[in-house]
C-alpha cells in the first residue's frame, strides 16, 4: 500500500476529505467510502491507497482507520466475530488472531487464509471486489465479469469479542501460525471448487481448531473447543485465571452500515461454556 497520510475527516460543501495536520487537504478528488464518514466525521483517522480500484469509477480505493497509540509490549488478541446471519458458513461466527500487529485468519477459502493488518482486517471499505454483489447482497464470482467477495472491514460486518493477553512470545507463536499458513497454500487446488481450501472439516481443520492447536503447541494445554464462541470462552477463562498474565477482555461493537445487517451471538455447542461465559467480565459492558 502507499504511504500513510493522517487527517481530520472532514465534509465541506459535500466534498469528503482529510484536512491534514500540516494545514493542507488530502484527497479531495477521491471517493472516500460513505460509511467512513458515518462513524469517523471529524476525527483524525490515517488514509492509505489500496492496490484495487472501484469498480464503479475505476479509481484507486482508500482503506481509512482510526488513529490508535503504538503498541509497547508484546501481545496477542484472539478474536471472536459474532455470526454473518446471511450466511450459513458463518452461523457459528469466526475466530482470528493477532500477534504484534499481524491477524492471521484461516478460512475455507484460501484467499482468506492471510495475513492482515489490523486496518486491512477491521476497516476494509465496502468498494470494488471488498463489496457485497450489488445484485444479491452476497457472496459472487464473476457477475458481469466482476468479483465480489463481501470481506469489507469486519468490524462493520459483525460484534467483535477480544481477549488481549500481554507478555508473550510473538517470534514463538507467529513462527506456529506462519507454518500452517504454509501448509495451506501448498496444498493441492480443491478438484472441484479451486477458491475453496481442500483440507478444510467442520471438526478438525477449521478456523477454530487452527487456532486452538497453535496456541496448544506454544503452551496453552488446556485450552478446548471445536467452535468459535466455545473455543474463545475457554480461552479466556483459562487466561484469565492465569498468573503472570495481563489479560483483559472487551468487545468493539459492529459499526452498521447498510451493506450489512447487525450481526448476532452465536449459540454455545458445549453448555458448560455458557457458564463459564455467565462469569467473565467483560471492561466495556
Amino acid at each position: 500500500m502507499e504511504e500513510t497520510v493522517t487527517g481530520v475527516l472532514t465534509v465541506e460543501n459535500d466534498v469528503v476529505f482529510l484536512k491534514g495536520l500540516d494545514g493542507q487537504n488530502h484527497l479531495k478528488s477521491q471517493h472516500i467510502w460513505e460509511g467512513y464518514v458515518t462513524h469517523w466525521k471529524d476525527h483524525t483517522v490515517h488514509a492509505q491507497r489500496l492496490p484495487q480500484k472501484d469498480y464503479e469509477n475505476g479509481k484507486y480505493m482508500y482503506l481509512l482507520s482510526p488513529v490508535k497509540e503504538k503498541e509497547r509490549v508484546p501481545f496477542l488478541e484472539l478474536y471472536y466475530n459474532e455470526r454473518l446471519v446471511k450466511y450459513t458458513t458463518s452461523t457459528l461466527g469466526h475466530n482470528a488472531i493477532n500477534i504484534g500487529g499481524n491477524i492471521f485468519n484461516f478460512s475455507h477459502l484460501m484467499n482468506e487464509n492471510e495475513i492482515l493488518t489490523p486496518a486491512e482486517y477491521f476497516y476494509r471499505p465496502a468498494l470494488g471486489e471488498f463489496a457485497p454483489s450489488p445484485t444479491t447482497g452476497r457472496f459472487s464470482l464473476n457477475e458481469n465479469g466482476r468479483n465480489y467477495y463481501d470481506k469489507f472491514g469486519r468490524n462493520f460486518m459483525r460484534t467483535i469479542h477480544v481477549l488481549r493477553i500481554e507478555g508473550i512470545d510473538e517470534a514463538s507463536l507467529s513462527h506456529i501460525f506462519h507454518e500452517e499458513l504454509r501448509v495451506i497454500h501448498n496444498t493441492e487446488p480443491h478438484p472441484k471448487n479451486p477458491e475453496k481450501y481442500k483440507d478444510f472439516n467442520f471438526l478438525n481443520r477449521n478456523c477454530t481448531t487452527i487456532l486452538r492447536d497453535g496456541l496448544i503447541k506454544y503452551g496453552f494445554k488446556k485450552i478446548k473447543g471445536i467452535f468459535p464462541r466455545d473455543f474463545f470462552v475457554s480461552t479466556a477463562t483459562i487466561c484469565l485465571g492465569r498468573k503472570g498474565l495481563k489479560s483483559t477482555l472487551f468487545t468493539m461493537p459492529q459499526l452498521l452500515v447498510k451493506e450489512a445487517p447487525p450481526s448476532v451471538p452465536t449459540p454455545f455447542m458445549n453448555p458448560c461454556n455458557y457458564y463459564q461465559f455467565r462469569k467473565l467480565r467483560y471492561q466495556n459492558q
